[in-house]
């Protein structure tokens, strides 16, 4: 296998696992949504575009949830050169 094989590789880990902790993020943030009373905020909670709502939502929210995750990750191995 040749270093720009091993490269490639790496790459496509670190993509996967991006996109789990992504998805992971997600879900976690719409299962944490479903505590929170919609009726209080839009006339009809069980509407379409109450769900469409409840949808981007989770994935606006899961998804900063997610970034925050790999931002960490990403910077304790910067810190690893440090010791």
């Amino acid at each position: 296998m040749t270093p720009m094989d091993e490269v490639q590789n790496s790459l496509a880990l670190s993509g996967l696992a991006y996109i789990c902790i992504v998805l992971i993020a997600i879900f976690g943030s719409w299962w944490a949504l479903q505590q929170f009373r919609f009726d209080l905020f839009v006339r009809n909670p069980r509407s379409a575009p109450a769900k469409v709502l409840q949808v981007l939502l989770s994935i606006a929210l899961g998804y900063q949830v997610a970034r925050f995750i790999i931002d960490y990750f990403n910077w304790t191995q910067l810190l690893q050169g440090l010791f």
